[in-house]
């Protein structure tokens, strides 16, 4: 059984990803201590999202929620953040959300159900983390490194921990389209 394309849930899935976007830039700006932003938090939400896309719908359909999450999360993040963040967001993001789709779909049909969605997330999480962190605190007197490591090391905790969302919403749930090219 392939789940079905509906209006229900595309709004869900184009909805969280622009609040996941905007919610990562606005906390981004607020430590929480040497380590961490609360940015840190919400961001692996994103790819959480991307990968259920791609398992239940395929790559094409995954890389649109990807684009109007960009867009939507984009501009109001250029109104609502400083414009570094704004710039460093996006670029991080769309690299790092293709990455995972790419991955996901060589990965998906090798190994348990669980390592496509792993280690898309992982990989992906780390381009985020470099380019984000490379660009949005550039030249500024800030902890960005240690911000970085921090961040980096919350993502890979949320990739593990997020495979149980993923597995109880794609369990049992073949999609069609994944025989559609990337």
């Amino acid at each position: 059984m392939s789940e079905k394309l509906s209006i229900k849930n595309s709004i869900l899935l184009y909805g969280a990803m622009s609040l996941v976007v905007i919610a990562s830039n606005l906390l981004v700006t607020i430590p929480i201590n040497n380590w961490l932003t609360w940015g840190t938090f919400p961001y692996p939400f994103s790819f959480l999202i991307t990968e259920i896309s791609n398992a239940l719908y395929g790559p094409i359909y995954a890389k649109n929620v990807v684009y109007l999450g960009f867009c939507l999360g984009i501009l109001l993040s250029f109104y609502l953040a400083p414009l570094k963040i704004a710039i460093a967001s996006g670029t991080a993001f769309l690299i790092a959300q293709l990455l995972d789709i790419f991955i996901f779909y060589k990965l998906r049909n090798k190994g348990n159900w669980w390592f496509a969605p792993f280690i898309a997330s992982c990989f992906a999480s780390f381009i985020d983390t470099l380019i984000f962190y490379s660009i949005a605190f550039y030249g500024e007197n800030l902890p960005s490194l240690s911000w970085a490591m921090g961040d980096f090391t919350v993502k890979l905790v949320f990739d593990f921990a997020l495979l149980y969302p993923f597995r109880k919403i794609t369990r049992n749930k073949i999609s069609k389209y994944n025989k559609s090219p990337v």
